[in-house]
């Protein structure tokens, strides 16, 4: 239940929870096996957070599981396994990305920091990396434009699948071989990986401290966007609504009123917690009445 990925800047293996994920681990192994994740690109990686693979349109929005190969493609797409329960608790999970009403395809992530909590039960963790860990210092510093994609072409190579209980699905025509990389991928336009980035290189401090700032806020966006806070991560709150992250996890509603209530009206004040436990997730949305009260803060 184990998967060898070589990747261009090094190798990992991935142990599948095949107990508690049987269709998620099959769908995995079955797209190792068919060499599906050849040449993937690593097309979105945030820093302190998920590294996420498994595209072939390398957009985010593409992507399709083995049941679309066995049936058609009425089966693109295949309901997650959302029992057990199973958290984004530690570095290195394996988790299949919701492509919407939570199903999966065939795209997944790695995550690159413990207790990402508010994936839990949106995403589906069905593994966990068991060898390589220094794969996700790479990945986690790896420089990235501000979409999050790296500059650095960052693929996987080769899936090598070292141990499968699952027998092969009639009608799949699984390859012997690997394929050769084609046109496109060799007329990439990314950074070599052998060649160097630095984008913090030669700046002074104060333009590094800006562009750390501005890594941050885009990170909160796609957390944002992969809870549901948010339809997408680009996507700015209304002039009056104020942000506030890294919040105590006891801060409540009425804490923040009374902090912010000195700057204006406040209409509404809602701190986001997680939905099957109540326990906040240390951010709220504020909304004033007016702009005038959110400038008012921004100024202060």
């Amino acid at each position: 239940m184990s998967v060898l990925i070589e990747t261009t800047i090094g190798d990992f293996v991935v142990d599948l929870y095949i107990k508690e994920r049987p269709k998620t681990s099959m769908n995995f192994l079955k797209l190792c096996k068919l060499k599906y994740y050849n040449f993937s690109l690593f097309h979105t990686i945030q820093q302190n957070f998920i590294a996420q693979a498994g595209d072939p349109t390398e957009t985010g929005r593409g992507g399709e599981s083995i049941f679309c190969q066995m049936y058609g493609d009425q089966a693109r797409f295949f309901e997650m396994e959302a029992v057990p329960l199973l958290n984004h608790a530690k570095r290195g999970c394996l988790s299949m990305v919701n492509n919407g009403d939570n199903m999966h395809g065939s795209q997944f992530f790695v995550t690159l920091d413990e207790d990402l909590k508010y994936l839990n039960g949106v995403h589906t963790v069905f593994g966990e990396i068991t060898e390589g860990f220094d794969i996700l210092e790479k990945l986690n510093d790896a420089i990235c434009d501000k979409d999050n994609h790296p500059f650095q072409d960052i693929r996987i190579m080769h899936t090598i699948v070292l141990d499968d209980p699952f027998p092969d699905p009639d009608g799949v025509d699984f390859p012997s071989r690997s394929p050769s990389p084609d046109e496109r991928l060799l007329e990439s336009g990314r950074i070599g990986v052998d060649e160097e980035v630095d984008e913090m290189k030669n700046k002074p401090e104060e333009e590094i401290e800006e562009l750390i700032a501005a890594k941050e806020a885009r990170t909160q966006a796609h957390i944002l966007e992969m809870v549901g806070d948010l339809h997408y991560a680009e996507e700015k709150p209304p002039d009056n609504v104020l942000f506030v992250c890294k919040l105590n996890a006891v801060t409540t509603e009425d804490d923040l009123e009374v902090i912010f209530g000195r700057f204006g009206p406040i209409l509404s004040c809602e701190v986001i917690r997680d939905r099957k436990t109540g326990d906040s997730l240390q951010y709220a949305f504020i909304e004033f009445a007016d702009v005038k009260a959110f400038n008012s803060v921004d100024e202060n």
